[in-house]
C-alpha cells in the first residue's frame, strides 16, 4: 500500500509539473514571438494551442532529463556564479532541440525562443520547489537525481559507511513516549525492526558544547559549561563563538577525531576533524561564510531555495499562531517568544535543517565513509515551548520525516551504510529562577555581596543558542564582552540550571575562607536559597566540598554530613562533580540549580521553559539508537567520551571487512518503491 501511494503521489506531482509547464508555454507564447504553436480545433478556440503546448512541455522535460548530465559535465569547470546563468542558456539549447524534434511547433525568432526556454526553466524550477516543499518523497528524489548527476563515476567502496544523526536536545524518556504515542513513526520502525534504543548519561555540563566536543574529539576536559570565565585570560568563553570553538578543537589536535578520515561534519559546533564542513560553527568566522561551500551552493538551485523559503514563511506563521495560543490559554510555565525568535525558529527548524539534510544526501550518494549531522530544531523550540508540548512534538515529527528521507536515500546509495541516531543531551522543564523568585542569579549574588543590582527583565535573558547560531551562519559574530576586573565584582554566568560564579580579583581558585573574607554571608545566602540545590567550592586545606542547605558532601571521600544535597540528582551526581572539580577552569563557585523530583522540574538561570546544562531531570539522559547488528555499547554508558569510543569502534570495524557477514542498510535488499524513479 505504501509503495502504491508513493507511485500515485509521484504521478500526481509529474502531472502537475507537466500541466503547469504547458500553461507557462502558452503564456510565454502569447508574450514572445519566438515560436509558433500548431492549433488544434476541438471546439474551444481559447485552448486550441494547448495540445501542442502539452507535447512541447513533455518533450522538453524528457530531453532535459536525458541531456542535463551532458551539460553539467561540460560546465563542471565553470565557477558557480557563471554556472547559475549558463544553466538557463542550456535550457535554451534543450528547447531548440525540442522544437526540432516535435512537429507541432516552429522557431520564428531564435533569441526569443532561447529567452522563453530560460524563463520556462526558471518557472519549472520554482514549481518543482513548491512541490518539493509539500513532499519529502519528491524532494528526496530530486536531490538524489541531482547528486548522482554531479558525482563523478569513480567506484565507491563496498565496505559499510557510518551515518550518525544527532537530534539535538531530545531526551531518552521523551523519545520513548513519542514512539509510544506515534509521534515518530520512522524512529519507531527502527526500534521495532533493526535498532536498539538505550539511554546514556551526560557529564555535569549537559549541553551541546561539552557533549559534541567529547563525541567528536574524544575529550571534553576543561569544559565546565556552555559559557565560562577564564581567569587566565580574563575573557568569557562561549560555544556560540566560532573562534572559541576553533580553540577547543586546536587544544585537541593531538587526538584522532571521529571524522578525521574521509568524514563530513554537517550542522555541528565542531568539525570533528573533517575537512568537508557545512554549517559548522567553528568554521563560521572570517570569510568562510556559512561554514562551507554547501551552504551557498544549496541556494544556487532555485527549487531548493523556494522550498526552503516556503517552509520558513509557514514556520514563522506557525510560531506566531502557537505563541498567541499559549498566551491566550495561559499555559505555564512559558517565556516570551517575540522579537526575532520567530525568525530564529524558522532558521533552526527549516533553513539549517534543509541545508544539513541536502549536504548529507550528497555525502551518501558520493559514498562518504563517515558523516555526523546535527538537526537542531527540536532543541530550539523546546527552549521556548516546552519539552513535550504539542507544538514541540510536531517539530519532532518533522525531524522524524527528515530522518526517514535520509534512510530512503541510504537505500538508494551505492555504498551500504550503518545508521546510528543519538542525542547530545535532554532537556528539563520548569518555571525559571527569575519567574519563581523575581530575581536572577546575578542579582542575587550582587545583593548578597552588598552591591547594587540592576533590575532584571524576563525579555532579556533568553540564553538559547539558536539566535547566535543563526547570526554566525551569515556574518562573523561579535566577540563576547569581557568583564572589567578593576570593578571587583563577581562574574556570574548561567548555563541552564548550572551557575558559575568567579571572582576576577582573587588569583587562582578561591576557597571557602577566601570567599567568606571577601564577601561575608555569600555562601550561606546561596546555599540556603530555595532555588539552589548545592554549591561546589574548594576547601582551604585542599580538596573541595559540596554545600547544601542543611548538609555537605566531601568531594574526595563522599562523606555526608547532615542531609545529602545530591540525593535527588542521581547516583552518578558525585562522580560528575568530582570530574568537573579537576578542571583547570572550574568556577570559584559552581552552582547546581534546584531540582524538584515530584514534578521533574528545574529552575533555569536563563529564561527557558525547557533547559539543559546542569543536573536534574531528563536533561542528563539522552539516547543512542544503535544498529542491532553492531557490537553493543557497554551496559552503562557514562559521559560523551564513552559515546566517542562506541562510535569510533563502529567506524573502525569496517576498514577491511569484506569477510564480515553483517547486514546493513543501503544494500538494496528492500525496495521502497522509489528505485525506479531515483
Amino acid at each position: 500500500m505504501r509503495t502504491t501511494a508513493r507511485v500515485v503521489g509521484l504521478v500526481i506531482e509529474f502531472v502537475v509539473l507537466w500541466l503547469s509547464s504547458a500553461l507557462a508555454i502558452l503564456v510565454l507564447d502569447a508574450v514572445f514571438d519566438g515560436i509558433t504553436l500548431e492549433s488544434v480545433d476541438f471546439g474551444i478556440p481559447a485552448l486550441s494551442r494547448l495540445p501542442s503546448a502539452l507535447v512541447v512541455a513533455l518533450v522538453f522535460g524528457l530531453l532535459s532529463a536525458v541531456l542535463w548530465p551532458v551539460f553539467l559535465r561540460l560546465m563542471s569547470w565553470i565557477g558557480p556564479a557563471l554556472l547559475f546563468l549558463l544553466v538557463f542558456f542550456a535550457s535554451g539549447a534543450i528547447m531548440l532541440v525540442t522544437l526540432v524534434v516535435v512537429p507541432v511547433a516552429a522557431v520564428d525568432k531564435l533569441w526569443d525562443a532561447v529567452l522563453m526556454a530560460m524563463l520556462l526553466s526558471l518557472f519549472t524550477s520554482f514549481v518543482g520547489g513548491a512541490i518539493a516543499s509539500r513532499s519529502n518523497t519528491a524532494y528526496r528524489l530530486m536531490q538524489v537525481r541531482r547528486q548522482r548527476l554531479k558525482r563523478n563515476h569513480a567506484p565507491v567502496p563496498d565496505t559499510p559507511g557510518l551515518l550518525c544523526i544527532q537530534i539535538d536536545g531530545l531526551g531518552h524518556d521523551v523519545l520513548r513516549r513519542a514512539i509510544a504515542d506515534g509521534v515518530t513513526p520512522g524512529l519507531a520502525a527502527l526500534v521495532r525492526e533493526s535498532h536498539t534504543l538505550i539511554p546514556w548519561h551526560t557529564d555535569w555540563s549537559s549541553q551541546t558544547g561539552a557533549s559534541q566536543l567529547g563525541i567528536l574529539h574524544g575529550s571534553n576536559h576543561n569544559v565546565p559549561a556552555f559559557r565560562w570565565y577564564e581567569k587566565s585570560t580574563g575573557k568569557i568563553a562561549v560555544f556560540s563563538n566560532p573562534r572559541d570553538n576553533e580553540d577547543r578543537e586546536m587544544e585537541r589536535a593531538d587526538r584522532t577525531a571521529l571524522l578525521a578520515v574521509d568524514g563530513a561534519s554537517r550542522g555541528n559546533l565542531f568539525t570533528g576533524g573533517a575537512q568537508d564542513n557545512v554549517l559548522v560553527v567553528s568554521r563560521m568566522h572570517g570569510a568562510r561564510l556559512g561554514g562551507g561551500a554547501g551552504y551557498s551552493s544549496y541556494f544556487l538551485d532555485p527549487s531548493s531555495a523556494l522550498r526552503t523559503l516556503i517552509r520558513m514563511v509557514a514556520e514563522v506563521q506557525r510560531e506566531l499562531r502557537q505563541s498567541w495560543h499559549q498566551r491566550r490559554a495561559d499555559i505555564r510555565p512559558r517565556v516570551p517568544r517575540g522579537g526575532i525568535y520567530p525568525l530564529v525558529r524558522a532558521f533552526t527548524t527549516v533553513l539549517a535543517t534543509d541545508v544539513t539534510v541536502a549536504a548529507v544526501v550528497r555525502d551518501l550518494i558520493g559514498g562518504r565513509s563517515i558523516v555526523y549531522a546535527d538537526l537542531i530544531g527540536y532543541d530550539e523550540v523546546s527552549h521556548h515551548s516546552g519539552i513535550s508540548r504539542p507544538e514541540t512534538l510536531k517539530v519532532l515529527t518533522k525531524i522524524d520525516e527528515e530522518i526517514q528521507l535520509l534512510l530512503a536515500v541510504v537505500e538508494q546509495a551505492d555504498r551500504p551504510y550503518h545508521v546510528a541516531i543519538l542525542s547530545d543531551h535532554g532537556q528539563s522543564q520548569g518555571a525559571t529562577f527569575l519567574q519563581r523568585y523575581g530575581i536572577d542569579l546575578k542579582q542575587l549574588v550582587l545583593r548578597l555581596c552588598g552591591e547594587a543590582a540592576p533590575s532584571a527583565s524576563l525579555d532579556t535573558h533568553t540564553g538559547a543558542e539558536g539566535a547566535d547560531y543563526a547570526v554566525a551562519s551569515v556574518r562573523p559574530p561579535k566577540e563576547p564582552a569581557s568583564p572589567t576586573p578593576d570593578e571587583g565584582l563577581p562574574v556570574v554566568l548561567g548555563s541552564g540550571n548550572l551557575g558559575l560564579i568567579s571572582f576576577p580579583l582573587i588569583p587562582g581558585r578561591a576557597d571557602t575562607d577566601t570567599i567568606e573574607a571577601a564577601h561575608p554571608g555569600l555562601l550561606d545566602g546561596l546555599r540556603s536559597h530555595p532555588g539552589i540545590g548545592f554549591l561546589l567550592v574548594a576547601r582551604p586545606s585542599g580538596g573541595s566540598i559540596v554545600l547544601g542547605a542543611v548538609g555537605t558532601v566531601d568531594v574526595t571521600t563522599g562523606a555526608v554530613d547532615g542531609i545529602d544535597p545530591l540525593s535527588d540528582f542521581g547516583p552518578d551526581a558525585l562522580e560528575k562533580i568530582r570530574r568537573t572539580d579537576t578542571f583547570d577552569n572550574v568556577a570559584d563557585i559552581m552552582v547546581g540549580g534546584a531540582y524538584w523530583p515530584e514534578t521533574d522540574e528545574v529552575a533555569a538561570f536563563e529564561e527557558q521553559v525547557g533547559s539543559h546544562g546542569g543536573m536534574g531531570g531528563p536533561q542528563s539522559t539522552p539516547f543512542l539508537l544503535c544498529p542491532s547488528v553492531l557490537p553493543p555499547p557497554p551496559d552503562h554508558l557514562h559521559g560523551a567520551e564513552a559515546v566517542h569510543r562506541v562510535l569510533a569502534g563502529w567506524r573502525d570495524l569496517f576498514g577491511d571487512n569484506k569477510h564480515m557477514d553483517i547486514p546493513v542498510r543501503g544494500t538494496h535488499g528492500e525496495d521502497d518503491g522509489s528505485g525506479a524513479f531515483g
